[in-house]
């Protein structure tokens, strides 16, 4: 589906979701693996604060950050083998979040406990499951066949720091019409202003994507593509809910007339975004990128980070600015025009699992 034919489906009068919830039965990336130690670390994820650190079993832990007594936060503490003292009365807790041992008496309060989180660790990143523990399957742990593929090299990037809405980072990685605009020198060109978007708004992670034949490489492939000529190039956005973002885009000499099919063909990079919604106002963006092209050669790794770098600097900049103008009073709500055909199915989607959560809260507490 065009652009042009999705306009009729964007009369939506509740765009905004006034209050900010969240999906909580889902996955969320809380670190790559290295950043998980020996050290106690306190982690902030969907307004939660979690106290993580690496066991002597080499499994990262998670328990609720906040003593059940004075409510110290345990991350404020010390660490004693695998249990945790907090640092006001020393009452211990094991990686379970059962509380072992108060001091000064024989007796353990049986609502002496911390929340404790599933915890699942995979190509070098730490999943936490936010929600009922358990619904947690390690098998819906997000996945794709070419981090493992020795065909393709997987290079993981940086943590990127947004004072940004989750939703508003979300859409902006489901739409390939702003790379024109914002990315003009480093990921897209003025040359795909006017190619049409097109969508699968059915499919499961959505998807939207446009090709721009027969037209210079952009500044990322003019580094990397060794191109002489003109080049057909793709941008594949992929979305999958809640929170995980996959960007097919490369490039082909034009002479080779690719098709969708065909994309290995080119110089075809994946750049994988992991958005952890730290608050109303407040996202990380962890990025690392895949590619069919230089295996193994660190300094094309490194020139590819510098890149990106630029690149994402250039979407914060937007997004923050959004963020600012979206917390001052309107008048009017915002305009939907026919390229939000994506982003408007992915609030839905959220808007709906958010429902579904809450009811089946309200069931259970009756």
């Amino acid at each position: 589906m065009a652009w042009q034919d999705a306009i009729i489906d964007n009369g939506v009068s509740d765009w905004r979701i006034g209050q900010v919830e969240y999906v909580k039965n889902a996955w969320y990336v809380a670190g790559w693996a290295s950043e998980f130690g020996d050290e106690l670390r306190r982690v902030l994820i969907l307004e939660e604060n979690l106290l993580m650190f690496r066991a002597t079993t080499g499994q990262v832990i998670a328990l609720e950050d906040r003593c059940p007594h004075r409510q110290l936060p345990l991350s404020m503490g010390k660490r004693i083998g695998d249990e945790v003292q907090c640092g006001y009365h020393g009452m211990t807790f094991d990686c379970t979040g059962k509380c072992v041992r108060v001091p000064g008496q024989a007796g353990v309060p049986a609502q002496a406990v911390v929340e404790s989180y599933q915890i699942h660790e995979k190509h070098g990143i730490v999943w936490v499951w936010m929600g009922d523990q358990e619904k947690a399957d390690p098998n819906d742990v997000f996945d794709m066949a070419e981090l493992q593929d020795p065909q393709w090299c997987a290079h993981q990037g940086d943590q990127l720091y947004l004072k940004s809405n989750y939703l508003n980072v979300a859409e902006n990685l489901v739409d390939p019409a702003h790379v024109s605009f914002v990315h003009s020198t480093t990921l897209g060109s003025p040359a795909s202003e006017d190619v049409p978007v097109q969508f699968d708004t059915k499919a499961d992670p959505l998807v939207a994507w446009r090709w721009i034949r027969n037209a210079p490489p952009v500044g990322f492939f003019q580094e990397f593509g060794g191109f002489t000529g003109n080049v057909d190039r793709w941008h594949y956005y992929y979305l999958h809910t809640p929170c995980t973002a996959v960007i097919d885009f490369g490039s082909a000499d034009s002479s080779l007339a690719l098709s969708d099919e065909d994309r290995d063909q080119g110089v075809r990079i994946f750049a994988l975004h992991f958005m952890t919604p730290l608050d109303a106002e407040h996202t990380i963006d962890r990025w690392m990128h895949v590619r069919n092209t230089a295996i193994g050669d660190n300094a094309v790794s490194k020139k590819m980070d510098e890149l990106f770098r630029i690149a994402f600097g250039e979407d914060k900049i937007i997004l923050e600015a959004v963020q600012v103008e979206e917390n001052r009073p309107s008048k009017r709500p915002p305009v939907r025009i026919g390229i939000d055909k994506a982003p408007n199915v992915y609030r839905r989607r959220i808007e709906r699992l958010i429902a579904a959560e809450q009811k089946t809260e309200r069931i259970a507490a009756q």
